[in-house]
């Protein structure tokens, strides 16, 4: 069977990071603000390139122990995500962080949305979904996942016909959350260890449980759905993130 083509947009690498809490408990008050502002510095210039199109950035406080911080970057290249990268890693405050998990994706549509003869590059509604902004909204649940290839419930030996159905009804839980959810899938095959990441956006995080809690009914969830570690976590600018920082600098 023929696989589905996709619409493949900016590349995205979810950074998440541990704070060596012993080194930086041990800085002095006029050293560690010091750290911040040359975060600040990295922060506005991602800050700057979302403003203008070019890039998207998010930053967000880990919530439990699987890690503290996570940085989200969007890049139209590898390359470019790669800069971002060795940018970061050249700020003072990465000095005081351990990379907890990382994750490379590229932001991924399905291949039906390309109407016949519209111009992809020229469509402000699809080049919109492809090169998302971070949603201006207050948690971020993360998570991959991959589609079952194991007998009798292989996704991929099904037939395009019974695919859409099942398509058909995921999407029909998921529009029930529009306004209070937003989501962005990525593509990971051949790029990371699972085969999507899927990124929510909400301003309420039991938005979070109670929409996946419902997809687990879904047939297409149930049957051939396999997923990873979920992180979730809250957005912060600068002064909320030097705010946490400080809250346990001693």
């Amino acid at each position: 069977m023929p696989a589905p083509h996709t619409l493949d947009g900016w590349y995205v690498l979810h950074d998440f990071r541990t704070v060596k809490r012993e080194a930086w408990k041990a800085l002095d008050g006029h050293t560690a603000a010091a750290v911040m502002r040359d975060l600040r510095a990295f922060i506005e210039a991602e800050l700057d390139a979302a403003r203008a199109r070019t890039a998207s950035f998010g930053a967000f406080v880990i919530a439990g122990g699987k890690a503290d911080l996570l940085f989200v970057y969007m890049r139209p290249t590898l390359e470019e995500l790669n800069d971002v990268k060795a940018r970061f890693e050249s700020t003072r405050f990465a000095d005081f962080t351990d990379r907890a998990y990382s994750y490379v994706s590229v932001v991924e549509l399905g291949g039906y949305l390309a109407k016949p003869g519209v111009d992809i590059e020229q469509d402000e509604a699809l080049q919109l979904r492809l090169k998302p902004p971070v949603p201006n909204m207050r948690y971020v649940c993360f998570y991959p996942m991959n589609k079952r290839r194991v007998h009798p419930d292989n996704w991929y030996m099904l037939d395009e016909e019974e695919r859409r159905k099942h398509l058909i009804v995921h999407g029909q839980i998921g529009r029930q959350y529009a306004g209070k959810v937003k989501q962005i899938i990525s593509g990971s095959v051949g790029l990371d260890d699972w085969e999507w990441g899927v990124t929510l956006y909400a301003d309420d995080p039991i938005h979070f449980k109670k929409l996946i809690y419902e997809m687990r009914f879904d047939e297409s969830s149930a049957r051939f759905a396999e997923f990873g570690p979920f992180y979730v976590g809250q957005q912060v600018d600068h002064e909320a993130l030097t705010q946490w920082m400080m809250t346990f600098h001693g």
